[in-house]
C-alpha cells in the first residue's frame, strides 16, 4: 500500500520558557534538542533538602513513590487503567519532561531509521552519569485522527518501541523505564486536533531513584 511509505513523527512534551534552555513545565523547543539541551532539561529540580516538607508534601511523595513502586514491579507490560494514566499524568505535570521528534513509518510502531537517531541521542542521556539509575515515564499521545480505542493502542505500542530500543542499545533497565499510553485524551494543540505536535511521547524525569529494595 502506497500510504505505507509514509513517515509519521511523535515528539516528546519539553520544559522550557522564554528563550531559555530551561524553565517551568509544558514548552517545547522550536527545533529539535540537543543532548546538552534534553540534559538540562531532564535534570532533577528538587532542592528539598534546603527546607523541610510539610506534611501533605511529605504524603503527596510517599503515595507518589509507591504508586511508581507499584508500576515498576508489575512482571509484564499491560494497559494501565483510566484511573492510573491519570496518576501518572498528575505525578508527570511539575516533573523535568522533554520533547524529542521520533519517526514512524506510517500507521507503525516500529522506529524508522531516521527515529533511531533521536532514540540515541536520549539514550545517551538517560545512561549518562548524571541521570542513570533514574525512573523515567515514556508517555505516548496521538493526534485526533481515527478512533479512541485504535489511538489507546497505537500510543501504548511506540512508548513501549521506543522503551525497547532503549533498552536494547544502551541496556537501561526495563522496570527504570514506565510506558503509559494516551492515546488522542491529551492533545498538546486542542485547537488543531490533527497538528504533528499532538503525536509525542513524553519523557519524564520522575525523581525517584531506581534503588529501592525490589
Amino acid at each position: 500500500m502506497a500510504s505505507q511509505s509514509r513517515v509519521c513523527t511523535i515528539s516528546f512534551a519539553f520544559v522550557i520558557a522564554g528563550l531559555s534552555v530551561f524553565a517551568g513545565p509544558g514548552s517545547t523547543f522550536a527545533q529539535a534538542p540537543s543532548e546538552a539541551q534534553i540534559l538540562d532539561a531532564l535534570k532533577p529540580r528538587n532542592t528539598r533538602g534546603l527546607a523541610p516538607a510539610t506534611p501533605e508534601e511529605q504524603r503527596k511523595a510517599e503515595d507518589d513513590r509507591r504508586f511508581i513502586e507499584e508500576l515498576r514491579n508489575r512482571q509484564k507490560s499491560r494497559s494501565l487503567t483510566p484511573r492510573e494514566r491519570d496518576t501518572v499524568a498528575k505525578i508527570a505535570a511539575d516533573k523535568p519532561s522533554v520533547d524529542i521528534e521520533i519517526q514512524f513509518d506510517f500507521n507503525s510502531d516500529v522506529v524508522s531509521a531516521q527515529g533511531r537517531e533521536s532514540v540515541r541521542a536520549l539514550g545517551r542521556v538517560l545512561s549518562g552519569e548524571q541521570l542513570k539509575g533514574t525512573v523515567f515515564f515514556l508517555n505516548g499521545h496521538t493526534d485526533g485522527k481515527g478512533g479512541a480505542d485504535y489511538n489507546q493502542g497505537l500510543s501504548e505500542r511506540r512508548a513501549e518501541a521506543v522503551k525497547r530500543a532503549l533498552i536494547e542499545e544502551f541496556r537501561l533497565p526495563a522496570d527504570t523505564l514506565i510506558a503509559v499510553g494516551y492515546g488522542k485524551t491529551r492533545l498538546k494543540n486542542t485547537t488543531d486536533p490533527l497538528a504533528g505536535e499532538n503525536r509525542r511521547v513524553q519523557i519524564v524525569n520522575t525523581e525517584q531513584p531506581a534503588t529501592a529494595a525490589r
